[in-house]
């Protein structure tokens, strides 16, 4: 079984589950491009499936996130899923079945996707400049998935500049064709991101009429923020300056004056993936408010602070950052604080934030802060003026470029703490996920997680290509 079959059938059992009805009436093994394809009403339902997708708890649900931030030093998993307990205590096996489904729904993503990319031009009744959009917004999501899953499944850049094994890339529409794909390098997935944003941005709308779509929905603003992200990670410092600089130049990007616009859609919000309590069962699943929420509340108590984010917070006093906490039982039965970022545990409806302007000035001043021998005068402008004084903080005042770049990134883990950015920042940064840790030490074989062995049974082309330590 081909690996590009195996994405196209997971869909179709995944699909299954609260669709019986409509299964009954027309088989989702049954529905032909025909169908699909036939109107622009069909069609853009077909696009924001794959919005819809990207909603689950795999994929931007908050479960990698959650993942990324306590494999990282932000957070104690504490919770009892003993797959989950395997990547927080750098123990996972190849068989982890949170793995094999985070995989899985990415490629569906990816999968649904291409199908978009493939179809969109055939489709009678839709004007060229809306094919060419939902062609870019098909990219941009794209492009989205390919990056955290080589976050996930490749060493980071830093490694081995680039070279390394990363992920499959299946970039064509399922044709029924076997193909066995193997591992493409991390630098070929980069450049196929690069590709798809660099393509997206030339053609996705500024904003739209409805501040919810504008927030939730490809934007040009939203693919060169994506890209600024891309190259801050392989430390091409000029590409990632410009690219932030063109996010910020759309003109509807800008820090909030307080941390009042978790799920408001606010000039905060680059791209926020919308949810809702009724989206894609979230009830039953879960999503932000279950892992960083006590039960009293309504959550599970999984993923609190963790003592070393703590110290951070507290290491200047009045640090408003820190007020973003409840305090509660957790799953071990003990109390702990927990980030009150995401307030609805009960049904878990609040937006799942990918890209805030904040992190896109985070991202031009840490660029401009490594393009400069002495301390970048605009980097420490943003450092002090756009976040430290909006968490009520004093100035401060740096006396050499390291030690502006070490401010700049103490300031972005506790401006992004819990929405996922732990571990790929330290890892980027040459730092071990957890200090006194070996597995967890940079370039350890533990700190990326294994191809799942079911893909390594199904593909030859990935066999032997398994991650160092699995």
């Amino acid at each position: 079984m081909k690996l590009r079959y195996y994405i196209l059938t997971s869909a179709i059992v995944l699909s299954m589950f609260g669709c019986k009805k409509e299964l009954d009436l027309l088989p989702q093994q049954s529905l032909s491009d025909q169908i699909v394809f036939n109107s622009p009403a069909t069609t853009l339902s077909a696009l924001r499936g794959v919005y819809s997708t990207a909603q689950t708890l795999d994929f931007y649900g908050s479960l990698p996130q959650v993942i990324g931030d306590y494999m990282g030093n932000n957070v104690d998993f504490v919770g009892t899923f003993p797959t989950l307990q395997d990547l927080n205590n750098f123990s996972a096996v190849s068989t982890n079945s949170n793995v094999q489904v985070l995989w899985q729904i990415h490629y569906q993503v990816i999968a649904r996707a291409n199908t978009i990319i493939s179809k969109v031009n055939g489709v009678e009744g839709l004007s060229a400049e809306e094919k060419s959009q939902y062609i870019a917004e098909a990219k941009f999501l794209r492009a989205l998935a390919y990056f955290q899953l080589a976050n996930f499944f490749s060493q980071p850049f830093q490694v081995s500049a680039g070279t390394n094994l990363s992920v499959p890339l299946v970039t064509a529409d399922f044709t029924g064709t076997i193909e066995f794909p193997s591992r493409n390098t991390l630098s070929q997935v980069h450049a196929q991101i690069i590709q798809d944003l660099t393509e997206a941005s030339g053609v996705l709308p500024q904003s739209y009429a409805d501040a919810a779509e504008t927030r939730g929905r490809a934007t040009k603003g939203a693919a060169f923020a994506l890209l600024s992200r891309l190259y801050l990670y392989r430390e091409e410092w000029s590409k990632a300056e410009s690219a932030a600089r063109s996010t910020l130049s759309q003109g509807i990007y800008d820090t909030a004056p307080n941390y009042s616009f978790y799920s408001g859609n606010t000039s905060e919000d680059v791209f926020t993936i919308q949810n809702s309590a009724i989206d894609n069962g979230r009830t039953g699943s879960g999503g932000w408010a279950s892992y960083y929420n006590p039960a009293a509340v309504g959550g599970r108590g999984d993923a609190p602070f963790s003592q070393d984010l703590i110290n951070a917070y507290t290491s200047e006093p009045g640090d408003r950052r820190y007020n973003l906490k409840n305090s509660g039982t957790a799953a071990d039965g003990l109390p702990h604080f927990f980030t009150s970022k995401f307030p609805d545990a009960v049904n878990n409806s609040d937006n799942s934030p990918v890209i805030r302007t904040t992190e896109v000035y985070l991202n031009l001043a840490e660029a401009l802060a490594h393009q400069s021998a002495t301390p970048n005068a605009e980097a420490i402008t943003i450092l002090n003026s756009r976040i430290r004084s909006r968490a009520g903080l004093t100035a401060k005042t740096v006396v050499s470029q390291q030690a502006l770049i070490d401010a700049l990134l103490i300031e972005r883990r506790k401006e992004l703490a819990f929405e996922g950015h732990s571990r790929m920042d330290l890892l980027r940064n040459r730092q071990p996920l957890r200090v006194g840790n070996a597995p967890a030490a940079f370039g350890g074989a533990k700190t990326v997680l294994p191809i799942p062995q079911r893909e390594i049974d199904n593909n030859p082309g990935l066999q032997g290509q398994q991650n160092a330590g699995y």
